[in-house]
């Protein structure tokens, strides 16, 4: 069962998911307090974001869909490709982002 946690950093609320003796410091959080939404959406067209996402569902998650992955890793970076994180979600079964 995993429990989260707040802190403020520089005025910023940030959460820090605790599950099984691991902490995981929200990522979304982390860029929502930089610039916003429209930055998160910026990020996940980004290859390597997509590329560092998929290497840590492989490691943590079983449930992961690879051929949902395959398709957006080989779209990110493109001028015209959008990607949200519910789309995200949907898409591959992520378990990166927790509630």
């Amino acid at each position: 069962m995993s429990k989260n946690k707040k802190i403020n950093v520089e005025g910023k609320e940030i959460t820090i998911i605790s599950e099984n003796e691991n902490e995981f410091i929200s990522l979304t959080d982390m860029l929502k307090a930089k610039d916003g939404d429209f930055f998160i959406s910026d990020w996940l067209r980004n290859r390597n974001t997509i590329e560092y996402l998929g290497v840590w569902e492989t490691v943590y998650n079983s449930d992961f869909n690879y051929g949902e992955y395959a398709i957006i890793k080989s779209q990110a970076g493109l001028n015209s490709y959008k990607l949200s994180i519910k789309e995200w979600t949907e898409k591959t079964n992520e378990i990166t982002r927790q509630q």
